[in-house]
């Protein structure tokens, strides 16, 4: 094992404020350090678990940097504008810096802000709008291939690798004619939209139930369909009863056991699962919240080995590595397919992990599961 690159710990969150002035730390083009030197550690996205990678890797010494497609914490810039988190505050905090919430749990907005503010006090260095187009072994040390906005590529050095995509990469597609129109969209970002609409929310999960009670309530014309029978196990307790009372009243359409079997511009066909019939809808808008896929591409092209049916890479819990020496994942990728077994709250908890592994450096930090 080649020995450390250190960088200087910030200060406990103890002994100073977190500063309201952005980093100065910004990275250098081409290189993640000015001297041309390799990073111990490079995290590949920059969301809430990245974040927590690097952040870990800065209170221990370990020079690190964070490269993302888009910006900071993307796949919170994604969830609903008025969308508040499940988790309590203090489950969501990153190396113990305390994160202050106006009511009991977080809105999206004040867990962007958080995030911001880690990231400034770890000073860490993140390249965002950075795409990674390759990743590959030289000798001791990984060369990550970038490329901008702009088409320029760059390259990175790095003596570990923290893969860290999340599981957001592309939605389950529903494979339908007419999924393809615009108004077919995997997101959902605000009612208002939608007011004197026929929409249409495909989904038994929370975000379809959340999404389907807040459309009622501005004022659109909401049905749903499940291929289920009932909604999914992960929909909170306290909610049920709402979205269940809604159906029963007729406020809200339900079509359970059933799919999406085409997608009109101004209609969309139902098929039943148990007898086939179909059935025709007047709609003017379709909320597919399906759920999304994670992107094994970069783990793949490093030897990792992906489980087909479940989807997840191989690697020690304990260490988060991989069998392909120095290659870590963290976060939800770590999940496969079952989005709902790895959150912020016990994903951030890879990050201490991967680094305490890094500086154990002991053979068993390289066995996997």
């Amino acid at each position: 094992m080649d020995t450390l690159r250190r960088t200087p710990s910030p200060a406990s969150p103890s002994d100073e404020p977190i500063s309201d002035e952005p980093s100065s730390h910004e990275p250098s083009p081409g290189n993640v350090e000015p001297d041309g030197a390799p990073v111990e550690l490079a995290v590949i996205g920059a969301g809430p678990c990245g974040i927590a990678v690097g952040a870990a890797a800065r209170r221990m010494g370990l020079s690190t940097a964070l490269f993302d497609q888009g910006p900071l914490c993307d796949s919170i810039l994604r969830y609903p504008t008025y969308m508040t988190f499940f988790s309590t505050p203090e489950k969501l905090e990153i190396e113990g810096l305390p994160f202050v919430t106006s009511e009991k749990t977080a809105t999206r907005k004040e867990a962007l802000t958080y995030y911001r503010k880690v990231a400034d006090y770890f000073q860490l260095p993140v390249y965002q709008y950075h795409r990674v187009v390759e990743v590959k072994r030289d000798s001791d040390v990984f060369l990550i291939t970038t490329r901008d906005g702009a088409g320029r590529e760059a390259r990175h050095r790095a003596r570990r690798v923290a893969v860290a995509t999340g599981g957001f990469h592309e939605p389950n597609l529903l494979g339908v004619p007419g999924e393809d129109l615009p108004k077919v969209s995997h997101h959902y970002r605000e009612a208002h939209p939608y007011w004197r609409q026929d929409v249409l929310v495909v989904g038994g999960s929370n975000s379809a139930v959340e999404a389907s009670l807040e459309l009622f309530r501005a004022g659109a014309r909401v049905h749903m369909v499940h291929f289920g029978n009932e909604f999914d196990r992960g929909v909170k307790p306290w909610i049920l009863p709402d979205i269940q009372n809604r159906i029963r009243n007729g406020e809200i359409g339900m079509a359970w056991a059933h799919r999406v079997h085409e997608i009109r511009p101004d209609a969309v066909v139902l098929r039943s699962e148990a007898s086939g019939e179909t059935t025709e809808l007047r709609n003017d808008w379709v909320l597919a919240l399906t759920g999304w896929k994670a992107n094994p591409t970069i783990l793949g092209s490093l030897g990792v080995p992906v489980d087909d049916v479940t989807g997840i890479p191989a690697h020690n819990p304990h260490t988060m590595e991989t069998p392909v020496d120095g290659v870590f994942i963290a976060g939800v990728l770590a999940a496969g397919h079952d989005a709902n077994r790895i959150f912020i709250e016990n994903g951030r908890e890879h990050g201490r992990l991967i680094v305490e592994a890094v500086l154990a450096g002991s053979p068993e930090s390289r066995g996997a599961s």
